[in-house]
């Protein structure tokens, strides 16, 4: 996987079958990760969507360009080998999440806050038994062992290329909640965006939006589509 820009040096885009699953090839030979090993991947549709970008490429290949390939180099070189250590990093994101600091005003944010959130913490407790306080403000609040380890559990019920997606999703949203949402099917990549944002929308509706925020919108819910992408690819 290249880091930056440069030439195209392949004719050809396709994939090919490995003892433990699939591999992309340029010209026949096989594309390998950063960190040198072999891109191989758990099934043919993952596959096909990388070595479709690989093929989109023009003169100069652009990494930025291929967000599926990059996750399955995340999953292989990053989620892999430190393993326990994502899982602990993204319960700590269900421990402290965004959808349990509510505002303390104005009122219409605040209904809103909980209209659209308090269903998912709800959906939380019903499907994992994981019960999440909430307060307003944000000043932290103690979730209960209880919760936290049951939302560990569903994190770790992910395997390696698939929890690199639930990593990125929570990430960028803010909530583990959300990220197993969508996980389990519950919520689309659409209204993962539109739950983490609710309130900068709720803002944007009442003092408009600036170019800077604009961008940053467009850049958030691209990287929230690819990575529900990139699960669905998985489950193909």
């Amino acid at each position: 996987m290249l880091n930056r820009a440069a030439k195209r040096f392949y004719t050809e885009a396709s994939i090919s079958s490995h003892t433990n699953g699939f591999c992309v090839t340029l010209d026949g030979k096989v594309v390998k990760t950063p960190n040198g090993g072999e891109l191989v991947l758990p099934g043919s549709p993952l596959a096909e969507a990388i070595a479709a970008e690989w093929d989109a490429q023009a003169d100069q290949i652009k990494p930025a360009t291929m967000p599926v390939m990059g996750l399955a180099c995340t999953a292989i070189d990053k989620v892999r080998p430190n393993r326990d250590g994502i899982i602990d990093s993204i319960t700590n994101y269900g421990a402290n999440d965004l959808l349990c600091y509510r505002a303390e005003g104005p009122d219409d944010l605040v209904a809103r806050q909980a209209k659209v959130w308090q269903p998912l913490l709800d959906w939380a407790q019903e499907t994992y038994g994981a019960h999440l306080d909430c307060t307003a403000g944000i000043v932290h609040i103690d979730q209960s062992d209880d919760a936290v380890s049951k939302l560990c559990t569903a994190a770790s019920n992910h395997d390696d290329f698939e929890l690199t997606a639930l990593a990125e999703l929570t990430q960028l949203s803010g909530s583990l909640v959300l990220a197993l949402a969508l996980s389990c099917g519950h919520i689309e990549w659409g209204q993962v965006f539109e739950a983490a944002e609710v309130d900068e929308i709720w803002q944007n509706e009442r003092w408009g939006e600036d170019e800077e925020a604009k961008k940053r919108k467009v850049s958030l819910s691209r990287d929230i589509e690819m990575a529900a992408l990139f699960l669905s690819l998985l489950r193909e």
